[in-house]
């Protein structure tokens, strides 16, 4: 295949960025869309020029690490992470525009390189319990209903890659908290801090800069993991109970 890339390349946060076109030959439909951008920043350092900045770790679709907008699309035209996004889902000759994620809360480290750690935050604020644990317990001696188990660990899947903040016409992150706002509240060992979670994750949510929800739909579309937006309306029902009670967030 012969491609024509249009790459957004950004020195650092203090300059401006801007798209560049680079021309690619010779790439298999069976690799990556991360490997295709190998293939490119090894063409760039052959010719003395700077690589292409991008986050990345796993490649297996686990860790949330790549993402990128490529062609106005989080992740691609395939409902999976940017790592399993193969090349066969493009045409010999097509013009592909990549793009960091767009997001005034996810500000470009790099090229298509983004600082994430607003998502670290909102898990820091409550995604966490205090109930210890121990060892892992005896099978079925903490009994859950089967569907809270199998919404818990749908909720779970999340890998926190932001594609939902990147779809959103609001840059919100609404999906990702409620994410890890659900797995936990609906778990027995969630409970003695579900009320201060959620007030505390959403509260933190707002203070990163994320937008407001107005149910549009996108994040659920683009998410790799297909999260549905049923957990926002979890979210929404915990975070007005909460507030109904008294509860206030931590300052």
């Amino acid at each position: 295949m012969t491609l024509t890339l249009r790459v957004w390349r950004q020195k650092d946060p203090s300059v401006k960025g801007g798209i560049v076109t680079y021309e690619l030959a010779d790439i298999s439909p069976d690799m990556s869309f991360l490997e295709m951008l190998d293939v490119l920043n090894e063409q760039l350092i052959l010719g003395g020029d700077d690589p292409v900045a991008f986050d990345h770790d796993c490649r297996e679709g686990i860790c949330g690490m790549c993402g990128v907008m490529i062609n106005g699309q989080a992740h691609g035209p395939e409902q999976t992470t940017t790592c399993q996004l193969h090349m066969r889902s493009f045409k010999d000759g097509d013009t592909i525009t990549i793009e960091p994620w767009r997001a005034s809360a996810f500000p470009v480290i790099k090229d298509l390189a983004v600082d994430r750690r607003a998502f670290d935050r909102i898990i820091q604020a409550g995604g966490y319990i205090s109930a210890p644990t121990g060892t892992a317990p005896e099978a079925h001696s903490v009994p859950v209903p089967k569907k809270d188990a199998d919404a818990a660990f749908d909720a779970a899947t999340c890998i926190g890659c932001g594609a939902c903040v990147a779809a959103c016409p609001n840059a919100s992150s609404m999906l990702f908290t409620a994410a890890k706002v659900t797995h936990l509240g609906l778990m027995p060992q969630g409970q003695p801090e579900r009320d201060d979670r959620v007030v505390n994750m959403v509260a933190q949510q707002d203070r990163e800069g994320f937008g407001g929800c107005t149910n549009i739909g996108e994040c659920s579309a683009s998410c790799p993991k297909g999260i549905s937006m049923e957990t926002i309306s979890r979210l929404n029902h915990d975070l007005l109970g909460a507030l109904r009670a008294g509860v206030r967030p931590k300052s």
